[in-house]
């Protein structure tokens, strides 16, 4: 065989990267596990012997292999490896040579060793090659680390040579809103491949379909269930993460999961119903996070579980769920030292939870090292510290104000300052208080009070929002280097959102801050102050949600989401229901472009039901909102005389912009209404159009028009319809409203179809917009669409194909909407009532099994031809 290999480039995202790995099996077999996990956790394919077995020689099979991979790992210890009879070189040898000079080459050699003699040479050889990267690690996890990183960099290199297509940018997402870690596992990956195991087993009898991960806050669940999710993404169709520490009520369980999920709920079937029909037959993995706080609400996992019978659920938690199926995985602590007073250095530093404090404290100050003379000072500690990662984690962020040994002798001290309750608490949820504590310990007295006043946030907050919840105190002048020093003693975290700076805190140090923050005297102040903040920043935010600073909008929003809800209701508790009735309306495009208008009309009903005096603009816009979202949900009645009552309240408060929503939600009514009440519907949007026109919201104007050009299709006049539709779509075009560009592409292609003319563009180019905010319900809408013009070209089967593309759509989000198939569905019966009925049912069922990603590049191949 030759020793050259086909030049290759890095492939696009819809093609694997093969990874080959060469080192000896039996002496390197856990750095091979970690190799492949850290392979598979940038969803690359490892190409390893173990893996692939055949019945082919050896040397054959890793010739092939080889010939097929893309990038070369390579990891040596000790041994050579095995020559083979007839050969000059060792496998491991033979597999060097054979990679391409062209082929990325990443070395990693462990240290220390006793090196056989030719794989001294090969080393040697290897080392002065300046094709291949050579380091030096020392057990696997740090094999696994530094390959995670150095593979990710090669990619960011060489991805020029290909250009990701829009098919691997549109799938239907392999994962949902995963977070994404800061920095690497260390000292799982026992615990790693046992649920990989479990959640691997597909005998029907042994089948876990329910682990919960329990044990203490602090311990790892979170971290856990996050990297072994990602390392089996392959072996699901979706996996998603449910985010629950935010959640009080159990009843607000199953509605999380919908949202992460993007099944919106409805008036005519129960949540569960639509859940179990939008992911009927799809593999799911849920990822349940901070369950302890609703585990009243386990039956409903249970009763998931029934529904969903190819789902599979993790659930992270303090306590046992205790239902049936339920396969329990207790976390235990890292790895400690056994004897810190005596065990060698070299053992020592093996230890996970002394490998994680050394590697935290070097990311905290790169002079810090693990020597003889503070090792033994570090095992204590991280037995002090029970081997809890995030006590750990905190304690190594100390490293440059204290020694190792001055740590100890702070924990002792504030451990004897603990109150009685806290010493009855368990051990392990002491020591991260007792932690946290001592590093709070570490900062001046302003630090402190900044820690406690930010248990007001719920999740993620911005500086300006920090700086709304402390501007009555004069200690936090320096707010900014303050939250710095936060920062740099790990109890809180830092990025940012389109350049405004974004901070959070882990759950257990935010459970310890809001803790101290309920007992303060002043938090009912607080509370207010940060509900009117998230007020506000409605109002800031409300403009920019129309024309080109649209998306950075919404990606502002998104960053401080929990806190808005969270604002809201303290204002609604406080009895400031008209603050919140004003910037929910204020958000409405925002909750309409996020899918999340279910959201917005649960505000307005607990404004509704509040039990305090409204103002009548309050009162109008809490009435509006559920009316207007009713009119998107099958089965939803609309209460006309309700937004009529709106309309005038809103007339006599003088508000032009929202008079004229209300007067367009009202049109709105006025179509849908059996029969259509077309004048009536004209008479309401000819008066919005006045109250807003083109020069003061050409975004609003572009959505009002547009629903005068859907009454000018019901009226049965087209060209009418499409001189409103395009006019709109030009103004959108030109106030750089992506959004309101899509809604209004879609008009313009369905009056074109009302006057015999098929152009699918109009359909594809709004297809790519949805793609671009992530939407669901609009790649509905273009299939829709498309379908219709591919029975007026003629081809049928594609039409079929868009149809049941369109169709499992729907059923993924749970939305069937009436109002479309008025316009699509008299294409589709004329062709079920003709001779090409068969044909076209036969491509319909094959479109409901076609992928996301798929349907979405047969949408752009129809555009291109």
């Amino acid at each position: 065989m030759s020793g050259v290999l086909p030049a290759r480039v890095i492939r696009t995202p819809d093609q694997r990267i093969r990874v080959f790995v060469s080192s000896t099996l039996r002496e390197l077999e856990p750095e091979r596990q970690a190799a492949r996990a850290a392979i598979e956790l940038l969803h690359l394919a490892p190409v390893m012997f173990e893996l692939g077995a055949r019945p082919h020689p050896p040397r054959a099979l890793y010739r092939a292999y080889l010939a097929q991979s893309d990038i070369f790992v390579g990891v040596y210890w000790e041994q050579y490896g095995w020559v083979a009879p007839g050969e000059e070189v060792s496998g491991l040898e033979d597999e060097y040579r054979l990679a391409d000079s062209d082929m990325p080459k990443l070395i990693y050699v462990k240290e220390p060793a006793e090196r056989d003699e030719r794989l001294a040479v090969l080393m040697a050889r290897i080392r002065d090659d300046d094709t291949a990267s050579y380091k030096s690690f020392a057990d696997a996890d740090e094999l696994a680390r530094l390959l995670e990183t150095d593979l990710a960099t090669l990619l960011a290199e060489r991805f020029d040579a290909g250009r990701p297509t829009m098919a691997a940018a549109v799938a239907e997402p392999v994962t949902g809103r995963m977070p994404t870690p800061s920095t690497a596992i260390l000292g799982r990956s026992a615990e790693v491949s046992t649920l990989l195991v479990w959640l691997g087993d597909t005998r029907a009898d042994e089948r876990r379909r329910l682990i919960t991960l329990v044990g203490p806050g602090g311990i790892g669940k979170s971290r856990l269930a996050i990297e072994v999710a990602r390392l089996a993404t392959e072996r699901f169709d979706r996996v998603t993460f449910v985010p629950l520490e935010h959640i009080r009520d159990p009843d607000d369980m199953l509605p999380a999961i919908a949202r992460e999920l993007g099944v919106r709920a409805g008036e005519d079937l129960p949540l569960i119903e639509r859940l179990a029909r939008a992911r009927a037959g799809r593999r799911d993995l849920l990822v349940l996070d901070n369950f302890e706080q609703i585990i009243e609400a386990a039956p409903d996992v249970a009763m998931l579980l029934a529904r969903l019978a190819d789902a599979t659920v993790v659930v992270t938690s303090r306590a046992r769920l205790r239902i049936h199926g339920e396969q329990v995985f207790d976390l235990d602590p890292l790895d400690l030292p056994h004897d810190a007073e005596n065990d060698p250095l070299a053992e020592i530093g093996h230890c996970a939870a002394v490998r994680l404090f050394t590697d935290r404290a070097r990311a905290a100050d790169s002079r810090f090292q693990l020597t003889e003379s503070n090792g033994g000072d570090v095992a204590r500690l991280c037995r002090a510290l029970d081997g809890v990662p995030l006590a750990i984690e905190l304690a190594a962020a100390g490293i440059r104000a204290l020694s190792p040994a001055a740590m100890l002798k702070r924990l002792d001290s504030v451990l004897a300052r603990l109150p009685a309750g806290d010493r009855d608490a368990p051990e392990r949820q002491r020591t991260i208080q007792t932690t946290i504590e001592w590093s709070l310990d570490l900062l001046d007295a302003d630090a402190q009070a900044l820690f406690t006043r930010l248990g007001v946030f719920a999740g993620d907050f911005s500086l300006d929002a920090a700086e709304a919840v402390t501007a009555d105190d004069p200690s936090t002048a320096g707010l900014l280097e303050t939250l710095l020093e936060l920062v740099d003693a790990s109890l809180l975290r830092a990025h940012d959102v389109d350049g405004v700076p974004i901070f959070s805190m882990l759950a257990p140090v935010r459970e310890i801050a809001a803790a101290q923050f309920d007992g303060c005297t002043d938090a009912a102040v607080v509370r207010l102050a940060h509900g009117e903040y998230y007020v506000r920043l409605a109002a800031e935010v409300e403009p920019l949600l129309r024309g080109s600073t649209q998306s950075a909008a919404v990606q502002r929003l998104d960053a401080e989401r929990d806190n808005l809800r969270v604002g809201f209701r303290h204002l609604i508790t406080a009895g400031h229901v008209d603050a919140v009735a004003d910037a929910v309306w204020r958000l409405l495009l925002y909750w309409w472009i996020e899918e999340l208008l279910l959201e917005a009309k649960a505000w307005m009903r607990d404004v509704l039901q509040a039990g305090v005096p409204r103002t009548d603009r309050a009162r109008a816009v809490a009435r509006l909102v559920p009316e207007w979202v009713s009119e998107w949900q099958p089965g939803a009645m609309v209460d006309v005389e309700a937004i009529e009552y709106a309309v005038a309240l809103l007339h006599e408060a003088k508000d032009a912009f929202s008079e004229g929503c209300a007067l367009t939600i009202l049109a709105i009514a006025f179509n849908a209404s059996t029969p259509p009440r077309l004048d009536r519907a004209e008479e309401a949007l000819r008066r919005a159009l006045e109250l807003v026109p083109v020069d003061v919201d050409p975004s609003f104007n572009a959505v009002f028009r547009s629903v005068m050009g859907t009454t000018e299709l019901l009226r049965g006049r087209p060209a009418e319809a499409l001189t409103f539709f395009e006019a709109a779509l030009a103004d959108a075009v030109r106030a750089g409203d992506r959004f309101v560009e899509g809604i209004t592409l879609t008009n313009v292609g369905w009056s074109r179809l009302a006057l015999g003319e098929a152009h699918p563009e109009f359909f594809t180019r709004h297809l790519e917009i949805t793609l671009s905010f992530g939407g669901e319900d609009g790649i509905g809408y273009a299939f829709e669409g498309l379908t219709a013009c591919e029975i007026v070209l003629g081809d049928i089967e594609r039409a079929g194909t868009f149809l049941g593309a369109a169709e499992t759509i729907r059923r993924r989000t749970g939305i069937f909407d009436r109002r479309s198939y008025v316009t699509y569905g008299p294409f589709v019966e004329r062709v079920l009532a003709s001779a090409q009925a068969d044909r076209f049912q036969a491509a319909r069922d094959r479109g409901h099994r076609l992928s996301r990603a798929d349907a979405v590049q047969l949408a752009l191949e129809t555009a291109a031809s």
